[in-house]
């Protein structure tokens, strides 16, 4: 479409689309939320308008979009109706599901490893929405106790199966590259509900089957000791 001189409009992206709907959830515009940094950048003695720096604004902007998409994002639609009626009563476990997120705390990152266990009553999620709920929820800010929690609460309410277990392993920047600076320091966080909750036996096969990955080198050195000390609890 012709804009009056001789040039044409750009019709907005996808992705533009996405970063207005999200600067409008956060209460601000794009170029409010730019303002923003550029004064931080000033404030921790920079010089925003130096070459390096020009576009830093821009981009923090878009990264602080994605990485904070979890608010915006619709459980139902992230499901899109993939819950199934299906005659199947043993443990279902999506291991290894890598996760990205930022504390809360100090906006640094924290990573690692998720698992997801449960044990249908009569409906199964499809596999695939497991890891893009854990996406959901650890694209927000967070502490890894929640975040651990809200993926367990979430399988609990959309299927209600007989019990939901949830661990998560992360290394944390806000500790290894600042304050105690402990860099092979990891958190171990774990959400058991229904019949993992209450039933021993039921627990300890989730656990033990995770510790069989971790013998055979799926998970990293050391995971198996602290999962032991879980079960030990």
């Amino acid at each position: 479409m012709g804009d009056g001189t001789g040039g044409f409009q750009r019709r907005p992206t996808a992705l533009r689309r996405r970063r207005r709907t999200a600067a409008a959830a956060a209460g601000c515009t794009i170029g409010q939320m730019q303002d923003l940094i550029r004064q931080l950048l000033s404030s921790l003695g920079e010089n925003p308008e130096r070459e390096g720096l020009l576009n830093t604004p821009k981009r923090v902007e878009k990264s602080l979009a994605f990485l904070t998409s979890g608010y915006r994002s619709n459980i139902d639609e992230v499901l899109n109706g993939a819950l199934f009626t299906v005659d199947y009563s043993e443990m279902v476990i999506v291991k290894d599901i890598d996760f990205y997120s930022l504390c809360e705390h100090h906006l640094l990152p924290f990573f690692g490893k998720c698992h997801v266990a449960y044990i249908p009553s009569n409906r199964v999620i499809g596999l695939s929405k497991i890891p893009r709920l854990v996406d959901v929820f650890s694209r927000r800010l967070q502490v890894q106790e929640r975040l651990t929690g809200q993926i367990a609460e979430t399988i609990r309410e959309k299927i209600a199966p007989l019990g939901v277990a949830v661990v998560m392993e992360a290394t944390h920047l806000c500790m290894s590259m600042r304050g105690v600076e402990k860099q092979n320091s990891r958190a171990v966080t774990s959400s058991m509900l229904g019949t993992f909750r209450d039933v021993a036996r039921t627990r300890m096969e989730f656990l033990e089957l995770l510790q069989l990955s971790s013998r055979a080198g799926v998970m990293r050195p050391g995971t198996s000791a602290n999962l032991e000390c879980i079960a030990e609890e």
